[in-house]
């Protein structure tokens, strides 16, 4: 990369440039890369995997509407559309079939695929996207007949996380992820992958000294897939190790910690920048954000507390995805408090949620233990009308109202947040020598200062700190009582 993309001309008449920050680096990298269309996807010996991974082009959608209003239904196809262009596709169409549950055999019923077939030919698509998770029969159906390749909404998740995902911990746990979906839906894709494995041709066609048992490619390719499954558990296992060790120096310090949630593309990242001037990734996209990012500030009275950014939630989020992230979903399980970030803005808040909540009670119900208390947080309220924000008031009463972008109810976040979180709790009475300006400086920092004086043996501080902490400044205490 040229110094160029590092640094720009903040003043406009080139007198200065300015260091950009990583997040505003990484969003420059990211949009950098363009995905080449009309490039040909027709390739014959290829492995599966390869094959799924091959990157989305023109796509057409096709949803099946069981339940619900249509509303839901066309917002569901609509979200899948942003998904699908997040990915880097092309959206050319897209088709709702209403139908009391999804067709077993082609997901869409028989006349409906003929009807969809007509559609893929006459728009030039090379991908169909369905609005579910598909299972292996459909699948291999869908792709027989259409004759183009065929995604679910698992594998077009899964596509978006490979992207997005940057730590070491953040790639390994989308690469299990991808693997766990692939392996049961794992077959051969033209004739070329049914061959036999060690120089031998399968079935009678091979000729004499050709024909017998061999491992098939896709054999292979299963065993293969389940020893990569196996070294990536062990390797995310190691890397939680060291992520719970980090939690547990905060945990032993008596840190509160406060996990910032919510559905994808909420302003989760946004938030956190107006909250600590972190200056992490920013993007209108979703499933921008996947690693957990924490950073250190405070509250209004001084008491310092961390706030971690979690990946986002969304609707019929793929369970494969959830056990990858296990580790990183535990920050929120962990927390002392969840702030479960919402989107003024969107048309159908109420589903965001639902969906996040959803998430929520099966990490806690996978831990057998209650999940930390909840403050909502509706963002984007510069982006809402009065109307939508009047509905989301009577919706979510107790709810916080912020614009991330504005800067609007953040100083009133800060305020509930130090309502909420755990508040030092043993009053002290020290007199601390000036040559340990260092147990002053940790008062000011984790504690509460209710009085301070300088006088000539050194700093007298009437202050509530924490038990360990308390330990500490015993040797200087003039008076302690527990409050």
């Amino acid at each position: 990369m040229t110094e160029e993309s590092f640094q720009h001309d903040t003043h406009g008449d080139g007198t200065g440039p300015a260091e950009l920050s990583l997040g505003e680096l990484e969003l420059e990298e990211r949009s950098s890369l363009r995905r080449i269309t009309g490039l040909s996807t027709e390739l014959e010996d290829i492995t599966e995997v390869e094959y799924r991974q091959l990157r989305l082009e023109r796509v057409v959608l096709v949803g099946v509407w069981t339940e619900g209003t249509a509303l839901e239904s066309e917002s569901s196809l609509a979200e899948l559309a942003r998904l699908a262009e997040t990915a880097g596709s092309e959206v050319l169409d897209g088709l709702i079939q209403r139908r009391d549950k999804p067709d077993p055999a082609t997901y869409v019923g028989s006349g409906k695929v003929g009807e969809l077939a007509e559609v893929v030919r006459a728009s030039g698509a090379d991908t169909v996207i369905c609005d579910g998770e598909l299972s292996p029969s459909q699948l291999q159906q869908l792709e027989a007949r259409l004759k183009v390749k065929v995604i679910d909404r698992t594998a077009l998740i899964l596509d978006i996380f490979a992207q997005h995902a940057r730590s070491r911990e953040g790639k390994a746990q989308v690469e299990l992820a991808q693997l766990q979906y692939l392996l049961p839906r794992l077959r051969g894709w033209g004739a070329t992958l049914s061959r036999q494995a060690g120089g031998r041709a399968g079935g009678g066609n091979g000729g004499v000294g050709l024909r017998g048992p061999g491992e098939t490619k896709i054999e292979t390719d299963r065993r293969r897939i389940r020893a990569k499954i196996s070294k990536l558990r062990r390797d995310i296992k190691d890397m939680s190790t060291i992520r719970d060790t980090k939690r547990g120096r905060r945990v032993a310090n008596d840190v509160p910690s406060v996990a910032i949630a919510g559905y994808t593309n909420a302003g989760k990242s946004s938030l956190l920048n107006a909250l600590t001037g972190a200056g992490v990734l920013v993007e209108d996209a979703l499933f921008a954000t996947l690693d957990a990012t924490t950073r250190r500030t405070q509250t209004p009275e001084g008491t310092g507390f961390t706030l971690t950014d979690t990946v986002g939630f969304v609707r019929h989020l793929p369970h494969q995805l959830v056990e990858a992230f296990r580790s990183t979903l535990d920050e929120v399980a962990d927390a002392d408090l969840i702030l479960h970030v919402v989107d003024g803005s969107d048309p159908m808040p109420e589903w965001q949620v639902q969906a996040v909540r959803e998430v929520l009670n099966d990490i806690g119900e996978r831990r057998e233990q209650a999940m930390p208390a909840e403050l909502i947080v509706v963002n984007k309220v510069d982006a809402a009308g009065e109307l939508a924000l009047a509905r989301l008031r009577h919706l979510l009463p107790g709810a916080v109202f912020v614009s991330a972008h504005t800067g609007q109810g953040i100083e009133q976040l800060r305020e509930r947040v130090a309502e909420l979180i755990p508040r030092p709790d043993v009053e002290v009475d020290v007199l601390i020598p000036y040559d340990r300006g260092e147990l002053v400086a940790r008062v000011h920092r984790d504690g509460e200062v209710l009085s301070e004086e300088h006088t000539e043996s050194g700093t007298a501080l009437h202050a509530k700190v924490k038990a360990d902490l308390a330990g500490a400044l015993e040797q200087f205490a003039v008076h302690r009582t527990r409050a």
